[in-house]
């Protein structure tokens, strides 16, 4: 037995979410959270996505083959795939934490709107369009090649997972996009070209699938919110996990 299928799970929108949405629609430099981004929490929204999402995990049978289980260490992510398993009346498989699948870090440029970046770190700013967002590390932060360099680490452990056929994921929009980079091997311009024209919606669906351990993944489904447009009290949304996220 081995994993043939990942599927992934962005989490619900979270109160970050909402307030960099604010802070942006405002022109403010700071985004104003109450919380470490580790500690974010969903919104009421986000709960109600997660829900749905539970449902459409249960109608799709995620459990019809033995399912592993790993999750950020981020409390948005716990609680997205804690309130989807319980919606969709599934047995929790085991748990395995990663913090490998945390969300990426931005360093100085934190808690910064586009507005906040360039004003507060214009210097910051000027890297990040000189080297392109595929290389820019902010100060204290990563760049994306920094955080596929984690999950090239994170699935070379998939072929170890000997109890399993399904991987079910729970973690963020840039783990998402950058586990389809890694997996299907793309360089800098294929991946800029497909994130110039996809996002990761909240509480979204990500398959990946491959005939035997060792082959090629192939891209089954990208962001799929089909259970959110059928519950009227779970809106598709789209918020950017991190507001440095200019296409470039």
């Amino acid at each position: 037995m081995s994993v043939t299928e990942i599927w992934l799970v962005r989490h619900g929108e979270s109160t970050a979410n909402v307030a960099a949405a604010r802070a942006e629609a405002e022109g403010a430099d700071v985004v104003e959270v109450d919380h470490r981004d580790a500690d974010v929490p969903l919104s009421p929204l986000g709960e109600e996505q997660s829900r749905a999402l539970g449902t459409e995990l249960a109608d799709r049978g995620v459990d019809d083959v033995p399912v592993a289980l790993w999750v950020s260490p981020y409390r948005r992510a716990q609680q997205t795939i804690g309130l989807a398993l319980e919606a969709g009346g599934l047995a929790e498989p085991p748990r395995r934490v990663d913090e490998r699948l945390r969300d990426r870090e931005l360093g100085v440029l934190d808690r910064l709107t586009r507005t906040g970046s360039a004003n507060l770190h214009p210097d910051e700013e000027q890297r990040r369009q000189w080297l392109g967002k595929y290389y820019h590390r902010p100060a204290g932060g990563e760049s994306w090649v920094d955080v596929m360099l984690r999950l090239r680490s994170l699935l070379a452990d998939v072929d170890r997972i000997e109890d399993a056929d399904r991987l079910l994921v729970a973690a963020h929009d840039a783990v998402v996009m950058l586990v389809i980079a890694v997996c299907l091997d793309l360089d800098e311009p294929a991946l800029m070209d497909f994130a110039a024209t996809h996002t990761v919606a909240n509480a979204s669906l990500t398959r990946l699938r491959r005939e035997r351990a060792g082959g090629p993944w192939t891209l089954e489904e990208f962001s799929g919110t089909g259970h959110l447009d059928e519950d009227p009290d779970a809106d598709v949304t789209e918020h950017e996990g991190r507001k440095d996220d200019a296409r470039v």
